[in-house]
């Protein structure tokens, strides 16, 4: 067998079989983004391995459970090895496993925050499955194209405060960035000002003032 030791690491190696002998799911639900799976493994290399069922209570020898794109993947790129861990299972547990680890995937979250972060941090996005136009999108998901002008609908009624979003406090074309302990002590001085004054009205007259008086009370005290 000729392998590729710069797309498989040492330590997945010994796991390595011919991409010829092993056959995809007969019925694999999902899409994968084969083109983005292509480009890791060139970046990446292989970090994990496929899981692969022998086949022996299926009749179905070699038949790949989890990382069928991803062999796709190593397939168009002319790969003639990749790793595999291998299983044994029947029929219900091979689909539970193909369904299962195609499920917890779409449950996942993010901190998009963190993500940008990350993202940003590094020398390129080559190999991460974003691109320029993903990343700037994802640091603009915490707000919407357009705000809206605010509006008082009646008096003491609650104001729909366009302006606070999640992360980001938005002002005319000023945005600054706060953390996720901000926002929430932000929206406990909104309720207890509401509840108040049964409406929003002032509310950030309130929020400077407040902020004015801890600058007078720290000047005092340096």
């Amino acid at each position: 067998m000729n392998s590729t030791p710069a797309n498989i690491p040492d330590e997945l190696l010994p796991l390595a079989v011919p991409v010829a002998d092993l056959t995809p799911f007969h019925r694999n639900p999902r899409n994968g983004n084969v083109a983005s799976i292509r480009e890791s493994l060139t970046v990446n290399g292989q970090y994990r391995t496929i899981v692969v069922n022998r086949g022996t209570r299926t009749g179905r020898l070699n038949e790949i459970l989890a990382g069928n794109h991803t062999f796709q993947a190593a397939v168009e790129l002319g790969w003639e090895i990749i790793a595999v861990n291998w299983v044994d299972v029947d029929d219900a547990a091979a689909a539970r496993i193909v369904v299962v680890d195609n499920r917890t995937s779409d449950l996942a979250g993010y901190d998009s925050v963190l993500l940008a972060e990350i993202l940003e941090e590094l020398p390129d996005l080559q190999g991460t499955g974003y691109d320029q136009t993903a990343l700037d999108e994802l640091l603009d998901t915490s707000l919407p194209a357009v705000l809206p002008a605010e509006t008082i609908a009646g008096e003491g009624e609650k104001i729909k405060d366009e302006h606070l979003q999640w992360g980001f406090i938005q002002w005319g074309t000023t945005r600054v960035q706060i953390t996720a302990d901000e926002v929430e002590r932000l929206n406990t001085s909104h309720i207890e000002y509401y509840e108040r004054r049964g409406t929003d009205s002032g509310f950030g007259h309130y929020l400077l003032d407040s902020g004015a008086a801890v600058d007078d009370r720290e000047a005092v005290d340096a």
